[in-house]
């Protein structure tokens, strides 16, 4: 729907509920700093005292069921014996440090978004609300997050571990693994890594300012062309909110560019080991950042494309060069 908006009427309710917006900001920072302290000791100290004291189970039981299992064959179960203290290291490292990272974002944001939800229209008692919505959800919600956690650990984890020692169809074949592709699964898995990483790393720094900026012009676009969505309570504190997140938003995907660069990049690995071809390998590596530089393209309005030789591009090139 076309709405004509006047400046002026934009820039008067603009001034009218800032101070409304700033007002249920504080007021749900304020119960987010109140709440925070006994939500990431809840949660750092239950989960990280799950992991310790469930972790030696795991690992015994993840090398047991290793031995006993006839799903596996003999060489990929000695791989697989000397590989295994990795994940299990960093599942506890990982583990130790997201319940942290949970603790800290759950306890502060729950409460902050509470807080605006409680003047949507139909709520009651909207300002009863306002201070006593998302701080006693939250104590319960850090409390049900250790206990599903602890679940996870204890009931679900050696559940699939059962599932993992059952006898296998007579028909079925052991899962093994090709020897003679390793070295070239290894050399191109962690070439992946170091090229990847730090060109998807470059692509999405490159592309930051244009989200920030593009980013901020279509929220703003939307807010004006509402008729000012600060005309209605619901939308103020959704608009105000995305306004002022949206550079942490920028961030948060520089930073998952950055690690999600680093399973992609070993997934060349399983490339070279699915089609027993380094070349194949080697060619996803730089396949997979052109698709990543069109994909951020398609996804901040640039021009379509990329610079970079795409997969087809390579494939075409390796049918001539054959």
């Amino acid at each position: 729907m076309d709405v004509s908006v006047s400046c002026p009427s934009v820039f008067w309710n603009f001034l009218i509920f800032l101070p409304f917006f700033l007002g249920l900001f504080l007021l749900g920072a304020t119960k987010g700093f109140l709440v925070l302290p006994f939500s990431i000791s809840v949660l750092s100290i239950g989960n990280t005292a799950v992991l310790l004291g469930l972790w030696p189970a795991h690992v015994l039981g993840t090398y047991y069921g290793l031995v006993r299992t006839k799903q596996l064959g003999p060489v990929l179960k000695v791989v697989l014996f000397l590989v295994l203290p990795v994940p299990l290291i960093l599942f506890l490292a990982l583990g130790v440090a997201g319940s942290i990272l949970v603790g800290l974002g759950y306890g502060f944001f729950t409460p902050l978004v509470a807080t605006f939800e409680a003047v949507r229209e139909g709520r009651e008692d909207k300002f009863i609300h306002c201070f006593v919505d998302g701080v006693w959800d939250t104590i319960k919600g850090s409390c049900t997050v250790v206990r599903d956690f602890t679940d996870f650990c204890y009931h679900s984890y050696f559940s699939y571990l059962k599932d993992f020692l059952k006898e296998p169809p007579p028909e079925s074949q052991p899962y093994e693994i090709k020897v003679l592709d390793l070295p070239g699964c290894v050399v191109v898995g962690i070439l992946g890594v170091l090229l990847d990483v730090p060109l998807f790393t470059c692509v999405a720094i490159a592309k930051s300012p244009f989200m920030l900026l593009r980013g901020w012009r279509r929220l703003l676009q939307d807010l004006i062309g509402r008729e000012g969505p600060f005309l209605e309570t619901v939308c103020v504190p959704v608009a105000g909110l995305a306004v002022l997140c949206w550079p942490l938003v920028v961030v948060i995907a520089i930073l998952s560019a950055m690690l999600s660069s680093i399973f992609i990049g070993l997934y060349a690995a399983v490339v070279v080991y699915q089609e027993s071809s380094i070349q194949y390998g080697l060619a996803y590596i730089i396949a997979v950042v052109a698709q990543f530089d069109e994909y951020t393209n398609d996804l901040i309005y640039l021009r379509e494309g990329s610079c970079l030789p795409s997969q087809a591009s390579l494939s075409q090139k390796d049918r001539i060069y054959n």
